[in-house]
């Protein structure tokens, strides 16, 4: 088992989401932002390393590389640890890269692992990747595999933002001005000065 921290920002929850409260078990498709550049980066504390043999989900045709942790978290990367880019050809698995397009389908696990020539085809299994990201729940683009977990705390995230330049009408996030409110439950509206919310999730290990 495990405790996972995931962000679930603010757009995702208004947009599809549904609020749970500390105690809830849910079930989330969880992508993970490698290096933490949500909201501007700045996510000390909040990040996650993850070490586990790269699999791959189909969707619609195209395959999502996928991490599959010992203590059951599964989560989705934006590009393929071989080296390869993003193996889907349509973009990353959130669908906001290039050639994604709306709509999902339910994603299938293929049982392709990457050899160690990195093609796909060498002999044996490949040996397990680390990698190191906020984890957050996606709910957008490519169908993505779920975690399942129970919610152990919920932090409300609020966020400043600052001009670009003097007179800009473009706003970027100020990571320094970051703070967390403790809360019992997600609200389905953020508002103003609320960029969503960070949730400790605890998932079982798998059963044998």
């Amino acid at each position: 088992m495990g405790l996972w921290r995931v962000f679930y920002a603010d757009w995702q929850m208004e947009c599809c989401g549904t609020p749970f409260s500390v105690g809830d078990e849910v079930t989330w498709p969880l992508l993970l932002d490698e290096g933490g550049g949500a909201l501007g980066g700045g996510w000390a504390g909040a990040l996650s390393r993850i070490t586990a043999t790269v699999e791959y989900m189909r969707d619609d045709g195209a395959e999502i590389p996928v991490l599959r942790a010992d203590d059951g978290l599964v989560v989705a990367l934006r590009a393929d640890p071989a080296g390869k880019g993003d193996p889907s050809g349509r973009g990353d698995p959130s669908g906001r890269g290039k050639g994604a397009r709306g709509g999902r389908r339910a994603g299938k696990r293929s049982g392709r692992h990457t050899g160690p020539g990195g093609d796909g085809t060498g002999p044996g299994p490949a040996p397990p990747v680390a990698r190191s990201g906020l984890l957050g729940v996606e709910r957008h683009g490519a169908r993505l595999p779920e975690t399942t977990g129970t919610v152990r705390t919920i932090h409300l995230v609020h966020q400043e933002f600052a001009r670009t330049a003097p007179g800009s009408r473009t706003w970027e996030p100020v990571p320094a001005s970051r703070s967390f409110e403790a809360v019992d439950r997600s609200p389905r509206w953020f508002g103003e000065g609320r960029a969503g919310v960070l949730a400790d999730l605890h998932v079982p290990a798998p059963r044998t």
